[in-house]
């Protein structure tokens, strides 16, 4: 089951990032930012937004996925862990930088997720199989 969980999360982190980098470079070639029908040819003439929305697509299936099995609190915990994998790729993708408070962020995001995850994994050892 760990193998289903790391690989599930593994998946829907690479669907995620994609579909959130994807959006950010759909905006930048779509500028300047304008209510109009020229913005919204930009916007949808750029391959970046189908792949976003590509992206979102087998991000929420995977989602469901993992939702059959995983227990909601923490893998709803662990599906936020994007923040920290989307700052990432931005360093790399956008030249942004990583500030100590957002690394200070991404810290605080994984210390939560994995003492939700501890604590789930202690309580599963005290209830027994149904």
């Amino acid at each position: 089951m760990a193998k289903f969980y790391l690989i599930g999360f593994t998946v829907l982190l690479i669907f995620d990032t994609i579909a959130q980098c994807s959006f950010k470079l759909t905006a930048i070639h779509a500028q300047p930012l304008a209510m109009s029908i020229e913005w919204l040819i930009r916007v949808f003439t750029n391959p970046w937004i189908y792949i976003s929305i590509a992206g979102y697509i087998l991000t929420f299936f995977t989602w469901m996925t993992l939702l059959k099995k995983a227990p909601v609190g923490p893998a709803f915990a662990a599906s936020h862990f994007e923040v920290v994998t989307v700052m990432i790729a931005s360093v790399w993708l956008f030249h942004e930088p990583i500030t100590k408070y957002k690394l200070i962020g991404a810290i605080l995001i994984i210390s939560g997720i994995l003492f939700l995850a501890l604590a789930e994994n202690k309580l599963s050892k005290q209830v027994p199989n149904k």
